[in-house]
């Protein structure tokens, strides 16, 4: 693409000199050169090039409010003015972290109301990984260490994170994952259901984590973590009968369910959080993303009362961050979430504009191109196939990566997980917005099956 810009190149060749970019091939990078985003307003963005892009996956899940909001700046500047920084540690807090408890709890399902902040989400999964570790200890039960996940779960790239996740590309990297982590197949019908009907393949899938307990003995394990909807992994919900059989299971062997909200949390199902939409009532839930719609990093871990009762007989939990409930993030956080509740965002999401994506989104089922269109709130996937009767994909072609490039070209971001498109736009995308957004995703699986047929 000729660039007009002449700053594009300099940027570019700034990254190419001394950036090194999360999850990329540095040498396939360096030869291409980055896009650069220069400026955002509501759901979109603008490039040096001066290309007006709809952000259909909110930056990473995480630009609930929308861009340019003046209104989070202010507060992070007050804040800094105030108090721009102080820790945890050493029994001393500030308003600020204390306040934003409080907020949480009150949003939380019932019985959830404390928290532990972090960073990020994936702080918040090496944190959750310690803590039900030590619980287990305090109630004298110290071997209950192994925490069961999923295949292609995502719960962040630490070594504590990439280790819960099932991403076998991130596991082939770094010697992991690290002893005391397992995992059970996924809830995907789609991909992974064969002939089985959804609800038969949700009943096999939860049954997975009964036959891992029973292989591992009950006595050995801590925790089970899952997304309520995995997100990185493709935006898997799993089938009705999926959640349930879970919830039974884990009622049955006394182990601890962390549901990892960091992509689900803060409205992006229709509730604010996943576990409510589901009726999940998990004993501890990750935090970050939506919590500060992204403007500042911050994360967290929810905790159930019942599990703090315990953590409070246990003497010292020697855990923490420098930045844990850093001052200005809260004050972020807590505009945040005053903005969302005050403007009935979740509200107008559940009523309105979640039911207006899904019906639009699945009219795309009538391309040649997608086998199933699925999606929760202002979640959604389209799967790219070969044969819609066998959901038979085209092998080696990149098929997802080759959309997502038309996509990138035509102004809109839809992300490619494998062959599976996704989007995941801010909370306040218009109806109008929507209908741009479904447009040119038909636009660009226009492009994409003319590209394969060529």
């Amino acid at each position: 693409m000729t660039q007009k810009n002449p700053q594009t190149r300099e940027w570019q060749t700034l990254s190419s000199d001394h950036h090194l970019a999360p999850f990329s091939d540095f040498k396939q990078l360096k030869e291409k050169g980055p896009r650069i985003i220069t400026h955002a307003k509501g759901v979109y963005l603008w490039d040096s090039e001066g290309n007006q892009i709809l952000d259909g996956m909110a930056g990473l899940w995480c630009v609930a409010i929308g861009y340019g909001r003046d209104e989070l700046a202010e507060a992070a500047s007050q804040q800094m003015r105030e108090l721009p920084y102080y820790n945890l540690f050493f029994q001393t807090a500030h308003p600020p972290v204390l306040e934003l408890s409080k907020v949480i709890a009150e949003i939380a399902p019932q019985g959830m109301n404390h928290v532990f902040f972090t960073g990020s989400g994936s702080e918040g999964n090496d944190t959750m990984l310690r803590m039900v570790r030590h619980y287990w200890a305090i109630k004298g039960q110290p071997n209950k260490k192994t925490i069961i996940s999923r295949v292609n779960g995502y719960h962040g790239s630490t070594v504590a994170g990439a280790s819960l996740g099932g991403m076998t590309y991130m596991h082939e990297q770094g010697d992991l994952p690290i002893p005391g982590i397992v995992h059970i197949p996924q809830p995907y019908w789609f991909g992974e259901g064969g002939d089985m009907s959804p609800d038969e393949f949700g009943i096999w899938a939860a049954n997975q984590l009964e036959e891992k307990i029973l292989e591992l003995g009950v006595d050995n394990v801590g925790a089970f973590i899952a997304e309520p909807i995995q997100g990185a992994g493709g935006v898997i919900v799993p089938p009705d009968s999926y959640w349930p059989r879970i919830k039974e299971i884990l009622a049955k062997y006394d182990i601890l369910f962390v549901a990892d909200e960091v992509i689900c949390g803060f409205g992006r199902t229709g509730e604010w959080f996943g576990s409510d939409f589901y009726d999940l009532k998990p004993d501890m839930m990750t935090i970050a993303k939506g919590l500060t719609s992204g403007y500042i990093p911050m994360g967290g871990l929810i905790v159930r009362d019942e599990v703090v009762a315990v953590l409070n007989e246990g003497g010292d939990f020697n855990h923490g961050f420098t930045y844990s409930g850093h001052p200005v993030a809260a004050a972020v956080a807590l505009e945040n979430i005053r903005i969302m509740r005050e403007e009935k965002i979740i509200q107008r999401v559940h009523e309105k504009t979640a039911p207006y994506l899904q019906k639009r989104l699945r009219e795309l089922s009538d391309h040649p191109l997608v086998g199933e269109v699925r999606g929760v709130g202002l979640l959604g996937a389209i799967e790219l196939v070969k044969d819609k009767a066998t959901r038979a994909r085209y092998q080696g072609r990149g098929v997802g990566m080759i959309c997502r490039q038309f996509c990138f070209d035509n102004g809109l971001i839809m992300r490619a997980v494998g062959d599976t498109m996704i989007i995941a736009p801010p909370l306040v995308i218009s109806e109008a917005e929507i209908d741009e957004l479904v447009a040119k995703a038909r636009k660009c699986l226009d492009l994409t099956l003319s590209a394969l047929q060529g």
